[in-house]
C-alpha cells in the first residue's frame, strides 16, 4: 500500500522540493499552495500525514490544521516554520500539530519526521475533548457543560481530563492517583474520593449527562447517561 503525503507550503520553489524528496523516498506526494487548498484536499483524502506550512497567503497553518481536526482529518501533521519560539510551537501543537520543524531544516531530518508521523498512523487526537454534553479544551484549561462554563482547580482539572481521556473505563484510585498527583504525596489516602466529590458536585447534572460514577471494588467511571424522565 502506498503511503500518501500532502505538502502544504506557499513558496513554490520549497514545495516543489519537499514534494520531490519526499517521491524520491517512495512516498505517494499531493501538493497545495494555500488553506484553502490543504482543507479541500484534507478533507477529501485520507493521508498518512501532512507537512504544513505554518504561513500561508490566505490563512495560518494553525487554522488549517485547527480546521482539518474538527473535520475529522487526523493524519499526523508536522508544522513547518521560520517562527522558532515557543509560544508559536505551543499554538501550533495545541490546534492538533504533532510535530515542529523550523526552517531552515535538513532533508534528512525532516524524512525522519515524517517517517515517525507515519509511524503513529491516524487517529483521533481531537484538540478539545467531548464525551456527552461534557467539553474539556487542554489548551486553554476550560470546562464546559453545553454552553455552561464550569470552573475547576488544576487538581481539578487534571482528573477531569484524565477521565476524558478514557470515558466509559473503570480506572482504579491508585492509576488516578498516580497520574494526577506525583509518587512525593503523602497527603490523605482518600484524596481522589475527595476531589471525585467536588468534581461531581460542580458537574452535577440535573437530569442525565455525564457522570461520575461509582465501580465498586475498583474506583470510578466517566459515563453519559441519557437524561431520564422526570415523574408526572
Amino acid at each position: 500500500m502506498v503511503t500518501r503525503i500532502l505538502v502544504v507550503d506557499d513558496a513554490p520553489k520549497l514545495l516543489m522540493l519537499v514534494a520531490e524528496r519526499l517521491e524520491s523516498e517512495g512516498y505517494a506526494v499531493d501538493r497545495a499552495g494555500s488553506g484553502a487548498s490543504a482543507l479541500e484536499r484534507g478533507s477529501a483524502t485520507e493521508y498518512d500525514a501532512i507537512v504544513l506550512d505554518l504561513r500561508l497567503p490566505d490563512m495560518d497553518g494553525v487554522d488549517v490544521c485547527r480546521r482539518l481536526r474538527l473535520a475529522g482529518c487526523w493524519a499526523p501533521v508536522l508544522m513547518l516554520t521560520a517562527r522558532d519560539g515557543v509560544d508559536d510551537r505551543v499554538v501550533g501543537l495545541d490546534a492538533g500539530a504533532d510535530d515542529y520543524l523550523t526552517k531552515p531544516f535538513a532533508f534528512t531530518e525532516l524524512l525522519a519526521r515524517v517517517r515517525a508521523l507515519v509511524r503513529r498512523a491516524c487517529q483521533p487526537r481531537p484538540a478539545t475533548l467531548v464525551h456527552g454534553d461534557l467539553s474539556v479544551d487542554p489548551a486553554t484549561r476550560t470546562v464546559r457543560r453545553g454552553t455552561h462554563a464550569i470552573h475547576v482547580t488544576a487538581k481539578e482539572f487534571a482528573l477531569l481530563e484524565y477521565f476524558m481521556r478514557h470515558p466509559d473505563v473503570a480506572i482504579g484510585r491508585g492509576r488516578l492517583m498516580g497520574h494526577v498527583w506525583d509518587s512525593g504525596y503523602h497527603g490523605d489516602s482518600n484524596v481522589v474520593d475527595v476531589y471525585v466529590a467536588r468534581l461531581r458536585a460542580k458537574l452535577a447534572p440535573d437530569n442525565g449527562g455525564v457522570v461520575i460514577e461509582t465501580v465498586r471494588g475498583i474506583g470510578y467511571r466517566l459515563v453519559s447517561r441519557r437524561a431520564a424522565a422526570r415523574p408526572a
